[in-house]
């Protein structure tokens, strides 16, 4: 049974820029995969701030089976005898590579506009192909939220009522390229991300 896992100031940073509610779903979908391996259903920002995180937090479950050989199961699920049979590897990675290159547009319309009082309704079909670009061209949802509170804190964009941050200008590498990394003088309340993609 496993007794503990790393908390990531990524977490920390994530959760905070959410309200109470989907803070708290965020934190219980956390501690209920790192446990339990189970994945929460989530809807709305509390799903992108989750899907965000997913690839430190599969990270450190993987890191716990190789290490112990041990694996994590709902409690409430299965038995010695019976139960389902897990799908093969090959279709868990085929899940796993279309997970990887999709993302909760909703979720993500509903942060722009939180995070810069607008108003956006829509996110068009052009815009929804260039953050699939990004994804398949190794870019990740911690590179966009970072990007986005990056430029959230960015006395420019502040002083031009981020008139320029939209759906689209997040969606371009060179955005993503220069706002996702943090430096010493700009991380406060913007989220850091601990670990190095493979």
């Amino acid at each position: 049974m496993r007794k503990g896992f790393n908390f990531y100031r990524s977490y920390y940073d994530v959760a905070k820029e959410l309200n109470d509610k989907d803070r708290l779903a965020f934190y219980d979908a956390l501690v209920k995969r790192q446990f339990t391996g189970v994945e929460t259903e989530l809807t709305g920002i509390a799903k992108f701030a989750f899907l965000s995180q997913k690839h430190s937090i599969d990270k450190q479950i993987q890191g716990y089976i190789d290490k112990t050989k041990d694996t994590l199961l709902d409690p409430s699920v299965g038995g010695r005898q019976g139960g389902s049979v897990d799908p093969s590897v090959q279709v868990e990675e085929k899940e796993k590579e279309k997970e990887e290159y999709t993302i909760d547009f909703e979720a993500l319309l509903q942060y722009v506009n939180n995070a810069f009082g607008r108003n956006f309704r829509v996110v068009n079909n052009d815009v929804k192909a260039k953050y699939k670009r990004l994804f398949k061209n190794g870019y990740e949802k911690s590179d966009i939220l970072k990007a986005i509170n990056n430029c959230k804190e960015d006395k420019w964009h502040k002083e031009n009522n981020y008139q320029y941050c939209t759906l689209e200008y997040f969606s371009r590498p060179a955005t993503i390229d220069k706002y996702s990394d943090t430096t010493e003088t700009n991380t406060k309340g913007i989220m850091s991300h601990p670990v190095i993609i493979d």
